[in-house]
């Protein structure tokens, strides 16, 4: 029988590896830490657990980068998508799950697998032997950090992450707040009320800045020095950066119009989105923050809505380990100085839960090609998961490597013969094209034989 695959940590990269690599008929044991070890993120001990947000981002295939790899996901028998889908919830044109359903079946489906062992145990420092893929993530343990930087040859490098708070929908006041998906987008009722909108004034937006800047923050430790991911900044930093800064970003007003005062534009907008099934919870979306608790409740009841809110959950902030991928990862994802040793999800250096959840996917069809002797090509640069992995193994400069979503910027340039495309039509094209491609990397592996 063909040796085991061994997978440290049981978030969305390791949860989808290890689905993939069963799924090829190769045994995984997967090493998860949790519950016998907790993190200041983590709340339950389910797999693929959703520690931020409950949004994948847009889910539009067509003219949107992350929609595109969440179609080659779906194509490539992707757990983590499909199990998104199950446990979708309206978030107009977003694909936004229920957090707890959702973590709750990944972990059923892996633990009936009957490829995969389930081991609780925190693995403390990267393997000599046998085949290792370690997805543990932002929240990696020290030990195994410790051991990680080790074998660089140099300091992991890191930067911080913030979380939104969530609130209990019966605590919102919607005598103030309204229900609206922003331009009214989604093909169903229950789409296009997707959200809850919380209006200000002028005099209440500048009121709630200067709290804002104000407020009681957590403060990094001496020696830290790691920045932030722009794609998920506190909003204290935002608001730091200017006073609009906020107005034109997670709180902006267009394509919304207020039924309790329809002839009023409001000045800012607070928008919050169901966070689970039962629509009993909402998370206040853009709102990472890092205020300390006591100022969080004082602060956010200040928003028009929420001045009686209750909060499942406050936000809060952590340091996310990431490594220095051009310089240490080969094509095929793995440690160049210690071949036996795979990297997948965020602490590659992609950015998302869905990108995440993609390089696991492609680290682990790779560590079961391997393993059944067969080569496996990555995706072609011009598809998503082929732009990222490009990225992350040597399309990025090293020297000045940070966290990355997926965005057609990554993709290799649209042929512009016949003339200048506009925007929806060179997306399009991209898309088109990802598709295609993708379907012949998914065929030439379903054509490849076993290794005699």
């Amino acid at each position: 029988m063909t040796d085991a695959v061994n997978i440290v940590g049981g978030g969305m990269a390791g949860s989808e590896a290890a689905w993939q690599i069963a799924n090829a008929g190769v045994p995984v044991r997967l090493f998860e830490m949790r519950p016998k070890t907790e993190t200041f993120a983590h709340k339950t001990g389910y797999l693929a657990e959703m520690v931020c947000s409950n949004s994948f981002r847009s889910d539009d295939d067509e003219q949107n980068a992350v929609g595109l790899l969440h179609w080659e996901m779906r194509a490539a028998n992707g757990l983590i998508m499909a199990m998104a889908d199950k446990h979708s919830l309206p978030a107009g044109g977003a694909l936004a799950v229920d957090r707890d359903a959702f973590a709750a079946e990944v972990t059923e489906h892996l633990r009936a697998h009957p490829l995969i062992e389930i081991v609780e145990e925190e693995i403390t420092a990267l393997p000599d032997q046998g085949r290792w893929i370690v997805a543990t993530g932002p929240l990696t343990g020290s030990g195994l950090a410790a051991s990680i930087a080790e074998a660089a040859g140099q300091e992991s490098l890191a930067f911080f992450d913030a979380i939104a708070p969530i609130v209990y929908a019966d605590s919102i006041d919607m005598d103030t707040a309204w229900r609206q998906s922003r331009y009214d987008k989604g093909d169903t009722q229950e789409e296009r009320e997707a959200y809850i909108n919380c209006p200000m004034t002028r005099d209440q937006y500048e009121a709630f800045i200067d709290a804002l800047l104000s407020a009681d923050k957590t403060e990094f430790k001496p020696g830290e020095t790691a920045g932030y991911f722009d794609g998920c900044l506190p909003i204290e930093v935002m608001a730091e950066r200017g006073r609009e800064t906020l107005r034109h970003g997670p709180m902006k007003p267009v394509g919304l119009t207020n039924p309790h005062d329809p002839e009023t534009k409001a000045h800012a907008v607070v928008q919050l989105r169901r966070d689970n099934a039962l629509g009993t919870l909402y998370n206040i979306v853009g709102f990472q923050t890092k205020m300390k608790y006591g100022a969080q409740t004082e602060v956010f009841r200040m928003i028009p809505g929420l001045q009686d809110a209750r909060f499942a959950r406050l936000g809060g902030i952590h340091r996310n380990t990431f490594i220095n991928s051009p310089t240490l990862l080969d094509d095929q994802m793995r440690m160049r100085s210690r071949p036996n040793l795979r990297f997948a999800g965020q602490i590659t250096g992609v950015e998302g839960y869905v990108e995440s959840a993609a390089m696991g996917l492609l680290a682990g069809r790779m560590a079961a090609a391997e393993a059944l002797g067969r080569d496996l090509l990555p995706p072609p640069g011009s598809t998503a998961m082929g732009a990222l992995i490009h990225h992350i193994t040597g399309g990025a400069e090293a020297k000045t490597f940070q966290p990355m979503n997926v965005n057609f910027g990554l993709f290799p340039p649209i042929d512009a013969r016949g003339g200048r495309r506009g925007r929806k039509e060179r997306y399009k094209a991209y898309t088109d094209r990802a598709k295609a491609e993708f379907f012949d990397w998914l065929a030439a592996q379903d054509a490849a034989p076993d290794a005699a």
